[in-house]
């Protein structure tokens, strides 16, 4: 699978990114952002709305003047969408693989979503839906390092793991071949 990347972190800062997700979420919902809705989601000044506004008008990805709705421009909803996608990939990848709290993992992927390069996101991506469809990996797999995590302790042998894996993978080609 390869999908198209965008790079935003030459040209937009952290938090000129956060306004665009922002703006992105309250048009989804409200189909139209303010800037008082703005400064309540992400707690700050209507004065440092005014100024971030600004700059992403100026480079052509909100549709703004003061007083009126804020609206993303085509090129400004393509930039939101990849910021969420780096976002909701590293949330995923804190929760599954790390077996991270739903808090902490948002927490860790607010914080690292501006700064990721966009081949270690596809990466990301791709280790994501390898260990979900990897007879080695999966469920049972994140199970028994989820257990690892709260114990500190391997929770089976690995040599009857991996028999058992041998033997699933055997019978799912088994189903695959028959008519």
């Amino acid at each position: 699978m390869n999908l198209a990347v965008i790079d935003t972190s030459e040209s937009l800062s952290a938090s000129l990114e956060d306004y665009l997700e922002v703006i992105f979420h309250l048009e989804k919902s409200n189909r139209v952002a303010r800037a008082k809705d703005i400064a309540d989601q992400m707690n700050v000044q209507r004065a440092s709305v005014t100024g971030a506004l600004r700059a992403l008008a100026a480079r052509g990805l909100i549709n703004y003047s003061p007083y009126s709705y804020i609206t993303l421009t085509q090129s400004g909803r393509e930039i939101a969408q990849e910021i969420i996608r780096r976002h909701d990939t590293l949330k995923e990848f804190f929760m599954t693989a790390l077996q991270m709290t739903p808090e902490d993992a948002e927490a860790n992927a607010c914080r690292i979503e501006h700064a990721i390069d966009p081949v270690a996101i596809e990466r990301l991506v791709h280790f994501l839906e390898f260990i979900k469809l990897c007879p080695r990996a999966g469920a049972d797999w994140f199970e028994a390092f989820s257990r690892y995590c709260q114990k500190g302790e391997r929770s089976s042998d690995c040599e009857t793991c991996l028999k058992e894996c041998l033997e699933q993978v055997t019978e799912e080609e088994k189903k695959r071949k028959k008519p």
